[in-house]
């Protein structure tokens, strides 16, 4: 019977493989860096959201081994009954300090920040205005709000502010992705934040792929545009320059306390581990004493940027170190990412849902651990591969 019932699942997949869309999931067998182990080859990782290299700094595991020893792994319990350690108080402190906000509140991912923060700003009766390319945490929490929804064209202010004039009634909440993530172009915060005034609009940020690369020392897109005390809601993750788990709301006091009181993740699911919390604590120590990464960061972007467009690629609208390499048919982005790791080079294609139907590409992670050797190995393959495949 459990066959009969689940036939469709197979028919899927199978339509999946033949889109050229079916994922290929690879086991990693050594830590994150700037090469990786996989099925014991040795590969140059361009697929890593770990942007600085803290996912395996000695400082940072430093910090979670210590932190381990003397306060154990586990928070045992949901932040408000008995969750909440001195480590999480510490994170929440620094990383305020290290935002230019009056407080932080951590979570367990970047996408349960998002899943507590948007229903506890907006309900019934109120609109939640979004851009039409904001992250899936984004969509979902918008739809488990229960509040009108209506999307803007990407990035565009004149959509956006059409959408606020529509609004008769109840909150309005403005949310935009700080980098989106397929294209790495950035949100026009400042128009954005302009039109909240001007409508009397809340403003929420999710800056996931902002945080550790924008602004001083990678404190992100609002000190990137110099708009501290304007935007009201910074939504954040440890999963991507920070190189742990977690997320965070960053703002004032008073959203932060009215969370605690209102949001479900906090109160209903188990408070952020241990090692995950005082790792990112160092993180954030790293970055508010130097800059370096940071810098090196962007020197490896730029510089594998123009060579790869020009040897003949497109990489769309990127302002960031995100580099999408665009090839348009899902198959061909496919059969290049397996050709590419044939050449010792791990970059995923990235098809539908994730970006839209023949808009495929090879999304470029670059990191601040690569040497200029590393890039300059994979723009040999690029160039080898794109021949191949008659794409150059």
């Amino acid at each position: 019977m459990a066959e009969d019932v689940l036939k469709f699942i197979a028919r899927e997949l199978a339509e999946l493989k033949e889109e050229g869309l079916y994922k290929d999931i690879y086991t990693l067998e050594s830590p994150q860096g700037a090469w990786v182990t996989i099925k014991g080859e040795k590969v140059l990782n361009f697929c890593s959201n770990n942007y600085l290299g803290f996912a395996a700094h000695q400082d940072i595991k430093k910090a979670a081994k210590e932190a381990i020893d003397k306060l154990g792994v586990g928070p045992g319990a949901v932040r408000p009954i008995a969750g909440t350690m001195i480590v999480h108080d510490q994170l929440e402190r620094e990383l305020a300090e290290f935002k230019g906000v009056e407080a932080a509140l951590v979570f367990q991912s970047g996408f349960n920040a998002n899943l507590a923060t948007i229903p506890a700003l907006a309900g019934r009766g109120d609109t939640i205005i979004s851009d039409e390319l904001n992250h899936a945490s984004i969509i979902d929490g918008s739809r488990l709000s229960r509040a009108q929804i209506k999307v803007y064209p990407h990035n565009d202010l004149q959509g956006l502010e059409k959408n606020l004039q529509e609004v008769e009634e109840g909150r309005k909440l403005i949310i935009t992705d700080g980098v989106f993530s397929m294209d790495g172009d950035i949100a026009p915060l400042p128009g954005i934040v302009e039109l909240a005034e001007k409508y009397g609009a809340m403003t929420l940020v999710d800056d996931a792929h902002g945080e550790g690369v924008l602004g001083r020392n990678g404190r992100g897109i609002v000190d990137h545009f110099g708009l501290h005390g304007r935007v009201d809601v910074e939504v954040g993750t440890f999963s991507k320059a920070f190189g742990v788990m977690g997320g965070c709301v960053a703002g004032t006091a008073n959203l932060i306390e009215y969370l605690k009181q209102r949001s479900r993740p906090f109160t209903f699911s188990s408070a952020l581990t241990v090692p995950d919390t005082a790792a990112t604590l160092a993180a954030v120590r790293t970055l508010a004493r130097s800059g370096e990464l940071v810098e090196k960061l962007w020197s490896n972007a730029d510089y594998f940027k123009k060579k790869i467009q020009v040897l003949g690629y497109d990489t769309g609208k990127s302002e960031t170190p995100i580099t999408p390499v665009m090839i348009g048919d899902a198959q061909t982005a496919s059969h290049f990412s397996r050709r590419l790791l044939e050449e010792k080079i791990f970059a995923q294609a990235i098809g539908f849902p994730l970006v839209p139907r023949g808009k495929a590409r090879i999304r470029v992670m670059i990191s601040a651990t690569h040497s200029k050797e590393d890039l300059d190995y994979a723009l040999e393959k690029f160039e080898r591969v794109g021949k191949e495949l008659d794409l150059l």
